[in-house]
């Protein structure tokens, strides 16, 4: 899928990938060793989207919209939930009973979220911001995308300014790990 545009289109983008991946996963059976392969490809686009979201889309919507903070926070435990989420998954094989219990957990959970922002957060945040702003934010979320974590880090920080000083290092040793391990490539 093509990426860029405005921060809304970035994010709307990721979505459809992660969503994809999820419809992949549950069309194979469960124990297919596949299955962890699409749900490490989901967890690295998570992981990055929501550092991404965290690093300026939230900081944005505390700036540019009347009860900003609230928004943010609420998004913010969405996020903190779905990572442990993934962290738990990420110790199961495919053929691990939890395997299931969790890809569901994980799917529900993003589902949601991702409803929420497209059908409540992204039109507030359109309407509160100048286009010049949203296609701002856009940049900055590509860019912290690239350096962003692949790997849930449930402990790590979630707002400025610690998270940006620590997800550019986080992120640099998850791809090393991820490059070594072949981490989300098929065999």
């Amino acid at each position: 899928m093509g990426h860029g545009g405005n921060v809304i289109d970035e994010l709307v983008t990721d979505h459809r990938e992660v969503e994809e991946f999820f419809g992949r996963i549950e069309g194979l059976p469960s124990g297919d060793k596949d299955r962890k392969v699409y749900a490490d490809q989901a967890t690295m686009e998570l992981v990055r989207h929501s550092v991404a979201e965290e690093e300026y889309l939230y900081p944005a919507v505390r700036k540019h919209m009347a009860g900003g903070d609230a928004l943010a926070d609420k998004e913010i435990d969405d996020h903190s939930k779905a990572e442990q989420i993934m962290k738990d998954l990420e110790g199961c094989d495919a053929d691990d009973p939890e395997f299931d219990r969790l890809i569901g957990m994980l799917m529900s959970e993003i589902r949601s979220h991702v409803a929420d922002e497209e059908e409540n957060l992204f039109p507030k945040l359109r309407a509160a911001c100048s286009a010049d702003t949203l296609d701002n934010l856009g940049d900055k979320v590509r860019q912290a995308k690239r350096m962003a974590p692949t790997r849930p880090h449930p402990s790590a920080p979630n707002k400025p300014p610690a998270n940006k000083l620590l997800a550019p290092g986080a992120g640099l040793v998850d791809r090393m790990r991820d490059a070594l391990t072949g981490r989300g490539k098929k065999d």
